[in-house]
């Protein structure tokens, strides 16, 4: 299988070359195009009751779509996210795990599990729901693809760091999210920031560029 980001970072999208016999989970709605004769079969995204909590919880949908060739040659599928911005590719090996936003997993190959886990109330209060989803490589390992609204900065933090509500996209799975207020109290409450999210601990995180929810903030009162 071969996989290409292009259109990046504003506009991305996938295009996956699968040979005969492979295939590739994607989220319900994200292909662009396929191959007429690839196999597309749509199932529930993991179990009864995980699918439901991906839906309701992880903000994925209930079902997912599997694409196989069962072809003699190789055919293309592309994928894309709902909203503009970039994707990444993750490749994990055994035990690896890399903990997402609501929404951002597109696609998956191979042994990789995709679940919600309880997050905790400090993640609903920052914006960030009361569950995460996590991305967990299984024996075999395998690859995952994640999006986000605009680009993706990677930033490796050691000790710790602010990042506004909205703007977090995916973080190490030993990194911890606490609640805090960037400067004093009224600094803080009058100067816009209120409540952040505080990202504690030594690893990496990636954070998006843009903000769905100070978009949509932006746009409502402009269709009244």
């Amino acid at each position: 299988m071969k996989a290409t980001i292009s259109g990046g970072p504003a506009f991305a999208h996938v295009h996956v070359d699968l040979d005969t016999g492979e295939k590739i989970t994607a989220e319900s709605g994200a292909m662009q195009s396929m191959s007429a004769d690839l196999d597309l079969k749509a199932h529930l995204n993991g179990s009864f009751f995980s699918a439901l909590g991906k839906k309701w919880f992880g903000g994925e949908s209930l079902l997912a779509s599997t694409y196989t060739n069962n072809t003699q040659g190789t055919r293309r599928v592309t994928l894309a996210q709902d909203v503009p911005g970039e994707i990444r590719r993750v490749d994990l090996i055994d035990g690896e795990t890399l903990c997402m936003q609501r929404g951002a997993w597109l696609a998956s190959v191979g042994d990789v599990k995709i679940k919600t886990v309880w997050a905790g109330f400090v993640s609903m209060f920052v914006g960030e729901g009361l569950v995460k989803l996590m991305a967990v490589g299984g024996t075999d390992g395998g690859s995952f693809w994640y999006g986000a609204y605009g680009g993706i900065i990677e930033r490796e933090v050691d000790g710790e760091l602010f990042v506004d509500n909205g703007f977090l996209v995916a973080y190490q799975q030993e990194m911890k999210l606490k609640i805090a207020l960037p400067g004093g109290l009224f600094a803080s409450m009058f100067g816009g920031e209120g409540f952040v999210t505080k990202v504690v601990g030594n690893g990496k995180i990636w954070i998006q560029t843009r903000s769905i929810k100070s978009l949509a903030a932006w746009l409502n009162p402009k269709f009244r």
